[in-house]
């Protein structure tokens, strides 16, 4: 759900202009309202969770999200239909990065792959699929089934995962509040600037000033958190070569991606003139690989380690990109697209299990929880900017009065993706080289022993069979 809602409404924004009005900035925050709090506030519901409980963090983010999925599709005007996407947003950053702590810490290290493969293929798929999701329900029932939809299935997953999952917490019991202020402002005023950017100038003094102190921001929480022993995010994890390799990995392949996806799905409407669902299903070979190269790159992450999977993935990526440049032209066969689309595809599956793995793998397992909420912020950063920088090239170099304008615009914005996503290639290449399957730094048993990777409510401890 958190996945699917980043780019779900893109499609649905003339049907939700039909029923509500609004400017074309109006439209353009019932996008950037999720991003925005998403992003801004990742690493705080990780922080949460940590200090107060994982599982009561993640059940809370998840009935905020079901909720103001329901707000949303109920909104009688603009206005309310952008504060319902921003309190979507808040619900989600509470969501993504505690179920990959809580499914780290519930499957052996041994085939943590395996399953983080599933997990990824799902989230891949349902970022990229957001489109077609869209476009399909708004054409087919109407723009306020893209939310709906969520209802149910948050309804549904509430008492799952109150009976199933086990509560845990992280090492650190303090919440580190100065720390906490500075990213969430800093990040604020950072993401603000780059979803704005394009549409309000770079020059304009309400884009200018926000960049300029969210980095100041930024920056003196990157000095506290070198300070301080109890920071929320502590500065020592990037010394680590694979934590701080596939960070920088995810963030431009993020970079990347997402402002790719934005181009080229509006090139198969704009420029070839399909309806969105024929955009969506032309876009399949690229967004639904994942669905099946995940699993697979799980696997060969527990067999081979997840160094080599992830560099592969990300030329891969690449190459598709750079395919997709060469051969874009306003009448373009679908044929001639294809083998684009399924090296992005492949590419992209690769990525996304082995880089979650790596992230856990990284970090010692009582700080698994922070660490899984930088990297999802960093991803969410790195698509914001995607969006705003590939955006800002489109602009520049072309535009939507023609098809051919189009083309102009969206060519050396792609070339512009490839390189920095081969960059993200080269980043992954500084992650160490493969460990031993099993070879995690905590036993997989400690979570049921109290070790250091949580610290278990005792009712749930004593009722888990040992080993669990």
């Amino acid at each position: 759900m958190a996945a699917l809602d980043n780019l779900v409404v893109t499609t649905a924004l003339p049907s939700i202009r039909a029923d509500l009005g609004g400017s074309l900035d109006d439209l353009e925050w019932t996008v950037n309202a999720y991003t925005l709090t998403f992003a801004v506030l990742l690493m705080f519901g990780a922080a949460l969770g940590d200090r107060f409980g994982r599982r009561r963090l993640f059940l809370a983010g998840v009935a905020t999200f079901t909720a103001a999925s329901a707000g949303a599709a109920l909104s009688g005007g603009i206005g309310a239909l952008v504060a319902a996407r921003a309190v979507q947003g808040v619900g989600a950053a509470f969501m993504m990065p505690l179920a990959l702590t809580l499914l780290t810490a519930a499957v052996p290290a041994a085939r943590r792959g395996a399953y983080l493969g599933v997990f990824s293929a799902v989230s891949g798929l349902a970022v990229a699929a957001g489109p077609l999701v869209g476009g399909s329900l708004t054409e087919h029932l109407s723009w306020q089934w893209i939310f709906w939809l969520n209802v149910p299935v948050g309804a549904a997953l509430l008492p799952l995962a109150r009976l199933r999952l086990a509560e845990s917490r992280g090492a650190r019991p303090r919440l580190d509040v100065v720390g906490t202020i500075l990213i969430s402002t800093g990040l604020f005023g950072v993401v603000y600037a780059l979803v704005t950017g394009n549409s309000d100038g770079w020059a304009s003094a309400h884009v200018l000033l926000p960049l300029v102190l969210g980095a100041a921001l930024v920056a003196a929480f990157l000095v506290h958190s070198g300070r301080n022993p109890n920071a929320m995010l502590p500065l020592r994890l990037f010394r680590d070569r694979t934590f701080a390799g596939i960070n920088a990995a995810s963030l431009l392949m993020f970079v990347g991606m997402f402002g790719s996806i934005f181009l080229l799905s509006q090139f198969l409407q704009n420029a070839l003139g399909y309806s969105p669902t024929e955009a969506g299903l032309r876009m399949l070979p690229w967004t639904a690989m994942p669905l099946i190269v995940s699993p697979i790159a799980g696997v060969l992450h527990d067999r081979f380690g997840g160094r080599l999977v992830v560099a592969a993935g990300l030329a891969l990526q690449a190459a598709g990109l750079a395919w997709f440049a060469a051969v874009i032209a306003p009448g373009v066969s679908y044929g001639t697209q294809l083998p684009a689309l399924i090296l992005s595809g492949v590419g992209m599956g690769l990525y996304f299990a082995p880089a979650g793995a790596l992230v856990m793998a990284g970090v010692e397992p009582g700080e698994q929880g922070i660490a899984s909420g930088t990297n999802n912020a960093l991803r969410e950063v790195g698509g914001a900017l995607g969006v705003a920088t590939l955006g800002a090239v489109f602009s520049s170099r072309g535009g939507y009065g023609s098809a051919q304008a189009f083309v102009d615009g969206t060519q050396p914005a792609l070339w512009l993706g490839a390189g920095i996503v081969a960059a993200a290639s080269l980043a992954a290449l500084a992650v160490r080289g493969r460990r031993a399957p099993g070879a995690a730094r905590v036993p997989v048993g400690a979570r049921a022993t109290g070790e250091a990777r949580d610290v278990p409510e005792r009712r749930e401890r004593a009722a888990e069979p040992a080993g669990h």
